[in-house]
C-alpha cells in the first residue's frame, strides 16, 4: 500500500501530519539537508519502525530535532558552553550536537548515555515541530544506501514502509549534516558534513 502524500504548500498539511504522528505513524518528510523519516519521540513503538524502515542496526542511536532551542531542556540533562555557541552560531543548519541524553530519552532512541540534536534550517518542519514537539529523526534511505534528497526518490525506495510523505520538492542541500561530540573536552568531529570542520574550529576558537 503506497503511503498518503501531501504537499508541503498545502494549508492542511500541519494538521494533517500532526495527526499521523500522534497516532503512532511515521513520516517521510524534507529537511535543510536531506529527505528524512521521522515519529515522535515517546512512540516507542514507532521508533522501533525507523530502526526496520532503514533496516538500521540497533546499535546506531536515531537523533532528534528541535523547532526551538527551548526544547533542548526536554532531549538533553546539559547543554555545555561549546554547544550554545555552535548553536547560536549554526542553528538552524546542517549542525548535529551530540549531548549527555535527559533521563525521559526511551531507550529504542538511543542506547547510549548520549543523544544527537539538532534545529534544521526548514521553516515548514520548524513549525511542525513548534506544535507537536520534538522528532526522533534519520535520512530516509536504506542504511548503506545514498541519502534522498527528492520526494519521487522517496516514495521509489521506500514506497509503502512510511505512512505519509510529505513532498517539499527537492531538498536544497542534499548534503548530511555535520556531527559534533559535546560531550568531549575538546569537541570530536564525528562526520564532516554541510559544515566544514574548519568553521566549526574557528567558532570555538573565537568563543
Amino acid at each position: 500500500m503506497e503511503p498518503s502524500v501531501i504537499e508541503q504548500s498545502n494549508p492542511q498539511s500541519y494538521e494533517f501530519t500532526q495527526e499521523v504522528l500522534q497516532s503512532g505513524g511515521v513520516i517521510a518528510m524534507p529537511t535543510d539537508t536531506v529527505y528524512g523519516i521521522a515519529c515522535l519521540i515517546n512512540k516507542r513503538n514507532s521508533i522501533k519502525r525507523l530502526y526496520a524502515i532503514k533496516e538500521r542496526e540497533l546499535i546506531k542511536a536515531i537523533p532528534v530535532l528541535i523547532g526551538t532551542l527551548e526544547q533542548i531542556s526536554s532531549i538533553a540533562a546539559s547543554f555545555p558552553s561549546t554547544a550554545y555557541a555552535l548553536s547560536q552560531h549554526f542553528w538552524p543548519g546542517a549542525l548535529t550536537l551530540i549531548l549527555n541524553k535527559h533521563s525521559n530519552i526511551p531507550y529504542e532512541l538511543t542506547s547510549y548515555p548520549t543523544v544527537g540534536v539538532r534545529m534544521p534550517d526548514h521553516d515548514w518542519l520548524r513549525s511542525l515541530m513548534q506544535s507537536c514537539g520534538p522528532l526522533a529523526a534519520t535520512s530516509a534511505n536504506i542504511s548503506g544506501q545514498p541519502s534522498l534528497s527528492s520526494a519521487q526518490e522517496v516514495l521509489e525506495k521506500l514506497g509503502s514502509r512510511v505512512d505519509l510523505l510529505i513532498d517539499g520538492g527537492t531538498c536544497a542541500a542534499g548534503i548530511p549534516s555535520t556531527v559534533i561530540d559535546c560531550t568531549l573536552s575538546p569537541v570530536k568531529v564525528l562526520r564532516e558534513g554541510a559544515i566544514p570542520e574548519s568553521a566549526i574550529r574557528r567558532v570555538l576558537e573565537d568563543s
